[in-house]
């Protein structure tokens, strides 16, 4: 059986190449290339609103030098024509399809219960998991017992066996450069399922996926879904030159 037969392709913030990262056409287009999950980052406006934000301002996006804390969401609303969703609005855009929600910038238990409470509100906790460091990882199971959690963890040495049992991830999330064969078994052998971020080039996401990882978080959905799906069908190499544009 080839090793891509169960590889799980997840669109790093939607399709960033052709869309702007973090927007409801992003997503959408990321599902209509294939991608079996989406990941999106989701931060809270001052009045407690999740919305899909990686960075802390609006300047890089949006061209606004306003930090999302101190904005509430129909300002935010109005800065960004309406194109930075909310939560909700991102769950209802994608009924039926998976989220993998990035907590950034080490939310509180505050902020981790009110994007549960959100994930709760909209009947998606079937089809939502949470990816994240130990500590936002925490508060997601102290928020939710039956919560799915990619917990991402940043050094080859391993989480402590204490962490394991406390935050109880069905995913350990490594960056890519740092699996080989070694940390592919022993995550294996600990009982949890791999997930790897971020691999552009198909050389690295075939090295990957020699090694039997179990999920590929990229900004190239197109170039994993081509690889994933050719490794279904047969073994062989898929051959051709990455696709080199940059996010709009």
């Amino acid at each position: 059986m080839s090793p891509a037969r169960d590889l799980t392709a997840v669109a790093h913030r939607g399709d960033p190449y052709r869309c702007r990262e973090n927007t409801i056409e992003s997503l959408r287009s990321a599902l209509g290339r294939g991608a079996d999950a989406v990941e999106t980052d989701v931060r809270l406006t001052r009045d407690g609103v999740p919305v899909l934000l990686h960075d802390e301002t609006l300047k890089r996006l949006w061209l606004h030098d306003r930090p999302l804390r101190s904005l509430s969401a129909e300002e935010v609303r109005g800065l960004t024509a309406g194109r930075v969703p909310t939560l909700a609005e991102a769950l209802a855009a994608t009924d039926g399809s998976r989220l993998m929600l990035d907590l950034p910038g080490g939310p509180g238990e505050r902020a981790v219960r009110r994007i549960v409470d959100v994930v709760r509100e909209c009947g998606a906790q079937d089809r939502v998991y949470y990816t994240a460091g130990a500590t936002a990882m925490l508060a997601v199971r102290a928020a939710d017992p039956a919560a799915e959690i990619a917990m991402t963890w940043t050094t080859a040495a391993p989480p402590r066996p204490a962490l394991l049992a406390a935050v109880r991830p069905r995913w350990l999330n490594y960056r890519f450069g740092l699996v080989n064969k070694a940390l592919a078994e022993r995550v294996h052998g600990d009982g949890c399922l791999l997930s790897v971020w971020t691999p552009d080039t198909r050389r690295s996401m075939r090295r990957l996926i020699a090694l039997g990882v179990d999920s590929i978080t990229t900004n190239r959905i197109d170039t994993l879904c081509a690889l994933r799906d050719a490794g279904r069908s047969h073994p062989g190499p898929v051959r051709g030159a990455p696709h080199n544009s940059r996010p709009s």
